[in-house]
């Protein structure tokens, strides 16, 4: 399956929503169609970041959306940080929550998807199941409500796979709704948000929450 070529760059230009803010971390929600990061393309400079950057030069990237994502996202705001972040990240010490709107009734009320994930190189930035060379993704899911012929979930992600979220939905036979490159029903933008993130502040380690739900 070929990915679909990228739609014309229009990011949202509302004002980005700021859940917290202290010494060492700054925490918002990235509204969906715009990038974390700049792209290669010079018409895909204006991102997350650089419009973080610009307000406050001590921004520092921790982790990644999808562009069609939305959600909380942390950034720190020194170096240390930067690194007690980074490593929370790697060795999986957080917990993430999403909410997902997929196409049809989902079967049972919760479950869990352990399906192997690998880079479908010939057609990146598209991942693929393989059970040969696929690195662990594991995904526990929750029925939220059920409506006329989608389900709302709350995806809870065990390890942090490219496209997780998305292949695993899919391979459940119930894609996210709009997403364009697992073939979800059309919608008015992908139906998957970051609703929760729980970490350990980097200055003393206290465990600390931060949460928006939107409705999809």
């Amino acid at each position: 399956m070929k990915p679909p070529p990228m739609p014309d760059y229009h990011p949202p230009t509302d004002t980005i929503e700021v859940l917290h803010r202290d010494e060492s971390l700054l925490v918002v929600v990235k509204p969906a169609g715009l990038l974390s990061v700049p792209g290669k393309d010079p018409a895909h400079a204006d991102c997350l970041l650089s419009r973080l950057v610009a307000d406050d030069p001590r921004v520092l990237l921790v982790h990644r959306l999808d562009m069609d994502t939305s959600g909380v996202m942390v950034f720190a705001r020194t170096a240390a940080a930067q690194r007690h972040l980074g490593l929370q990240f790697e060795r999986r010490h957080l917990r993430k929550t999403y909410i997902a709107r997929v196409a049809g009734h989902v079967a049972g009320d919760q479950g869990r998807i352990d399906l192997p994930l690998i880079a479908d190189w010939p057609n990146r930035p598209l991942q693929k199941v393989c059970f040969e060379t696929g690195k662990p993704a594991r995904t526990d899911w929750k029925v939220v409500e059920r409506g006329a012929d989608t389900t709302l979930l709350r995806l809870f992600p065990l390890t942090g796979r490219s496209h997780q979220l998305r292949v695993h939905c899919r391979e459940m036979g119930h894609p996210i709704l709009g997403d364009r490159f697992y073939g979800g029903p059309p919608a008015p933008r992908l139906m998957l948000h970051a609703a929760r993130l729980t970490l350990r502040h980097p200055e003393g380690g206290a465990e600390v929450s931060f949460s928006l739900d939107v409705p999809l």
